[in-house]
Order: C-alpha cells, then structure tokens, then sequence
C-alpha cells in the first residue's frame, strides 16, 4: 500500500457525453402514472423534461471545470483509491474538517460552502471561522475505487477518513455529515482514534427513549408521523440497495433516463421544496449530482453500502464533543433527548426553520452559519 496522495483531473472524454446524449434520445419510456401527483413516484413529463434538459442544454464540462478548480487528488487506503477534494485555507491555523456526503448525493452537495468555510473574511466571517476542508468521495462513490470485496462499510470508511486526515498533516480535525456521512461522522466519533476533536451531524440518527414514546413533545410526535411516512411511502430504494443492489445496477448503470429518475425522485422527497424540485435545487444542480453518477457508473458499487450498512447505521455511543443541527424537512429527525442517548457530549443544538435533507446543498448559507456556530461553541 502506498501512501503517497497523488494529484488527479476530471476528465470526461467527449465520447461519454456524446453517449450519454445517444441513450437518452433512444430512452423507451414507460406510460403515465395514473395519478397526479409523485406518490407513484417521479411522474413521467417532469423526468422527461428533466431529461431533455439533460441531453440538450446541461454543460457538464462548466461542472467539471468547477471540481478541477480545486485540488482533486486520490491515495490509497487497504488497496482501494480514495478520491478527495483538498482545500486549504490561506489562514493557516484554520481548523482542518472533513465532510462526508451520502446517497444519493456526491461531492457536489458541498460547491457553495467550499469558498465561505475556507474565506470567512470574504464570506461574511472572521478568519477565526476558517477551516481547511477534506471532501472525500465515498467508496463506490463519484471516482474513488469500487469496493471488490466485502467489508468496506462505514466502519472501514471511519477508519479510512481518519487515516486519511492523519496522512494529510492532520493530526488533529473535526469531522461532520448528513445521511451516510452522518453515519461516517458518528463512527469517526465513537472510534476516536485519537485525532478527531469534535463532531457535527444534520442528521443525528438516534431512536426514541421509552420515555419519549409515553409523552413524546410536539416536535417528537411530528418526527414520529415523519418516520412513519419515511416507512410506509419513502424506503423501497433503501430496501432494494440493501438486499439486492447488484440487480437494481443492470438497469441503472445502462439507463441514463432510469438513473435520473432514481435520483431525481429523491430531489422532490428530501427537499424543502414547494412541490417542484426546483424550488429547492435547480436542474444544473441536480444534473451535476447526477452526472457523477452516471459517468463513473456507480449506481451499484454505491448502492452496495446500504448492503454493507444499512442494518448498523453508525453504531456506537459518541463521547466528543457533538453538534448537532436539525433541518425541518430532513426525513430523519431525532430531539435532543433522543440524541442525547447515543450522542453523550452535546455542547450544540439548532432547530432550524427551512431546509432539508441535503442541507449545504440546499441551504448554505444556513449550513456554513451552523458550521462557524457549533464548532466556536463546541469545547474542544
């Protein structure tokens, strides 16, 4: 194993988006939903709009250029390449963090919060909000490697984030997350290996206590209603990616139209949004996410982390220092005294009024607020 960290450049060939453009004007479509509305799922005019969009005005390479304006690099972890972005702060006692995105999103959840988290002073801050950022893209995920074996879950990855902020000249470093990266960040915690200070997570994953349940607040009854809705209407993908990803791959992996419809459904689930998607996320933001996918065909190599993990979603008792902000349309929303029971070390706590489950995506102006607030509040 090498532990050298080696320089890397997106680079879509011209033949992969002529392809992807070919595949997506020879889509077979399905027929119309017989409903409405999206509780069949994404109905068809919007995916075939969000399509066309796709295949005749998206511009991949002003993404591509937007990644290749950072340090983009790739090291090696137990044989398997990690992709990260690497920015740095031009104050160097900035604080070092990782951030770990989830699915189905991608390192380009976090584009608008690189500048402000890196330049405060630019941003609205002070320098003594800066931070230099670690963005790694998860196994499976974006253009690190593809796991070959079992074993690679979100234990392996904590471990691995933790080597690799050590590798960088980190000693020390935050971490935080939402959704996988929720769970990455937990167990970075709950590990602590000796490295990480304090964590942050915009989707604390913690059940309720008995006590709860016999008199639950208005905000725990709500959280309830919502995890019983996320049960009910919202978690076939979860169970599909858990048990059979290799299946759901074929399809995906050879379908432009079917991974933009895979995803795309989850940007009108998962957003604070008023309806349309599009309140939420413009299509060159989902586009961007989705492209990721689809040029490093990575629909079953990320979804087999749901079958590495999904059953121990970031398991174990975290004693550093925690932050903890809740979005209002995030589709798993734990209270405090929920948290607090896995969480032991809360030092910050936010209710938020607006915002969803992809929070630095879609609100960052708010998340880069509760990045300077949680980690100046937190004692570490």
């Amino acid at each position: 194993m090498s532990d050298d960290i080696r320089p890397f450049t997106i680079d879509i060939p011209d033949s992969a988006i002529d392809d992807l453009r070919e595949r997506l004007a020879r889509t077979r479509w399905p027929e119309a939903e017989p409903v409405d509305d999206w509780s069949q799922g994404i109905p068809l005019t919007y995916t075939q709009t969000l399509c066309e969009y796709w295949a005749t005005e998206y511009d991949w390479r002003r993404f591509e250029s937007e990644l290749n304006s950072y340090d983009n690099c790739l090291t090696e972890v137990d044989g398997l390449d990690i992709h990260f972005l690497h920015v740095r702060s031009a104050h160097d006692d900035a604080t070092p963090m990782i951030l770990t995105h989830g699915w189905p999103g991608s390192v380009a959840e976090f584009m608008a919060v690189i500048g402000p988290l890196t330049d405060p002073a630019n941003h609205g801050g002070s320098p003594a909000d800066a931070f230099h950022l670690v963005i790694p893209s998860l196994p499976g995920y974006g253009w690190s490697g593809k796991p070959a074996r079992p074993g690679m879950g979100v234990p392996w990855i904590a471990t691995a984030w933790n080597t690799l902020m050590v590798r960088l000249g980190y000693e020390s470093y935050v971490a935080q997350g939402g959704d996988w990266g929720s769970a990455v960040t937990t167990t970075i915690g709950s590990q602590n290996l000796g490295n990480v200070r304090a964590i942050h997570t915009n989707m604390p994953v913690s059940g309720p206590t008995p006590e709860s349940l016999a008199d639950p607040t208005e905000q725990e009854q709500a959280a309830l209603e919502a995890l019983g809705h996320y049960d009910r209407w919202d978690s076939g993908y979860s169970k599909q990616q858990s048990t059979r990803p290799q299946s759901l791959g074929y399809g995906l992996v050879d379908s432009p139209a079917g991974q933009c419809a895979w995803i795309g459904e989850k940007m009108w689930a998962w957003t604070d949004n008023d309806g349309d998607p599009r309140s939420a996320l413009t299509f060159d933001q989902m586009l961007d996410n989705i492209s990721i996918y689809w040029f490093t065909a990575t629909a079953a190599s990320s979804a087999r982390l749901y079958w590495e993990s999904f059953a121990q979603f970031g398991d174990g008792a975290v004693d550093v220092p925690t932050g903890c902000s809740i979005f209002p349309k995030e589709i798993i929303r734990a209270s405090r005294r929920w948290a607090a029971k896995r969480y032991t070390n809360i030092g910050y706590w936010n209710d938020l009024e607006m915002g969803g489950h992809f929070a630095a995506w879609e609100q960052p102006g708010l998340f880069v607020a509760e990045m300077r607030a949680a980690f100046s509040t937190l004692s570490y």
